[in-house]
């Protein structure tokens, strides 16, 4: 069935509006990569619980815990939001929801007690409750600012320039926060109490508050007559019910999402516990490990700008697919080294499918998202992709427990990849409205 798109939903073709939607990116991935995956998370593992086994276990639960909230409410905001309009409005108060408790752990203390452990684990999981939230309102804007014959473009260069994002943040956390071997940081916060780790947090809330503000200028977004939230809140979950009992018969999406769920957790475990097992297994300290996230997010930006022309090109859905064969082979390749060198040279490698997998991914949910259901079409994705975050974290909690060795836990990761790709080979891709 093809329906006619409405003149308001019609993409705005504006270059700056396309920029400015792709600087959010440029923003936001900064809280990801620093706070979540590889500056704070080693701090919270290494220099609060003292235990980076324990803590990696406490971490990932934090993070299981914030997507079963970003699963209850994703698909409930987005059918909201698909009968008000005004996403740019739901996407600054859940960036602020973001921002302020990234602020907050400025306070974390490097002490194992409880009231520490819990305070900065309460500000994780509301942080990334957020972040996550606030994605799905930013990435229903795609098919509204981007043409549809770009939008794998589009996409791919809005994930590449987050990668540059956290790049750059990853590069002033080293030079002017931790320092380079001779070299003092430029910011000269001392080491004391652990402080000048823990001033990634506020330097993280600056950088995601000053950097989105592009986006609320200059990006458009969908007009609709206005309504009150308890308005379309109603009418929203009335849709949102609905969708979920129909959505047997759109067995092709309904596929998607399922196996986009999949292989989305087993990258969202990846992010969760990368930078703890590199530290955890190769013994690297902070400055090797900052040195490494650096290049991982190069090879990953690369990755998706190259990877943006491939998805217009051939079609999301093989873009995918390609880029999950690639981070499956790559990471058998990196869990069948002990070497420091052949791992930190074949995880950068595995970073250029990273980035591909994740864009293709967002785009393949816009192109089949039926007309006037986008954001509630992304709100199912988080709550998919959110609805089995705590099965990555179990299954490598359980792994490592069971085997002794944290790449028996790495090796969950690759299999939740291989039932993904298994899975989205039997999905058809094929333009809005037409399923």
């Amino acid at each position: 069935m093809t329906t006619e798109i409405p003149e308001e939903l019609q993409p705005t073709h504006s270059k700056r509006s396309i920029l400015s939607w792709c600087a959010y990116d440029w923003a936001n991935t900064a809280f990801g990569t620093v706070i979540i995956t590889f500056v704070f998370a080693v701090f919270f593992s290494r220099g609060i619980v003292q235990d980076e086994t324990h803590g990696a276990a406490l971490w990932s639960t934090a993070i299981g815990i914030s997507g079963l909230f970003i699963a209850v409410f994703a698909p409930i905001f987005g059918a909201v939001a698909d009968h008000a309009g005004d996403r740019k409005r739901w996407v600054f108060w859940l960036s602020l929801l973001c921002i302020v408790p990234c602020a907050g752990l400025w306070f974390a203390q490097p002490d194992p007690g409880w009231n520490n452990i819990l305070f900065v684990l309460a500000l994780v999981v509301i942080a990334n409750i957020g972040f996550e939230l606030a994605q799905v309102f930013y990435n229903a804007m795609l098919p509204h600012i981007a043409p549809h014959h770009m939008m794998g473009r589009i996409s791919g260069w809005a994930w590449g320039l987050g990668y540059a994002g956290g790049l750059v943040a990853l590069a002033i956390t080293l030079f002017g926060l931790v320092g380079i071997g001779d070299i003092e940081p430029f910011f000269g916060v001392s080491g004391a109490d652990s402080a000048n780790i823990r001033a990634s947090g506020p330097l993280i809330a600056i950088w995601f508050a000053v950097f989105m503000i592009p986006l609320f200028l200059w990006t458009k977004d969908v007009e609709r007559q206005p309504m009150s939230f308890l308005t379309s809140l109603k009418a929203g979950t009335r849709q949102l019910i609905g969708s979920i009992k129909e959505i047997r018969t759109h067995k092709n999406i309904a596929l998607y999402l399922v196996s986009s769920a999949i292989y989305r957790d087993g990258l969202v475990t990846l992010f969760a516990i990368g930078g703890v097992y590199a530290a955890g297994q190769f013994g690297m300290d902070f400055q090797e490990i900052l040195i490494f996230a650096i290049g991982l997010n190069v090879t990953a930006g690369l990755g998706a700008f190259l990877f943006a022309y491939v998805d217009d090109w051939i079609g999301s859905r093989h873009t995918a697919m390609i880029s999950l064969m690639g981070l499956i082979i790559t990471g058998l390749m990196i869990l069948s080294t002990d070497e420091k060198s052949l791992f930190m040279g074949m995880a950068l490698f595995l970073g250029i499918f990273i980035g591909p997998a994740q864009a293709a991914s967002r785009t393949l949910a816009g192109r089949l998202a039926p007309p006037g259901m986008v954001t509630q079409t992304y709100g199912l994705y988080a709550f998919t992709g959110k609805s089995v975050t705590f099965l990555g974290p179990l299954a490598y909690a359980w792994a490592t427990a069971a085997f002794g060795t944290q790449q028996a836990g790495m090796m969950t990761i690759i299999l939740f990849w291989l039932v993904g790709l298994a899975l989205l080979s039997f999905v058809r891709e094929e333009r809005n409205g037409d399923e």
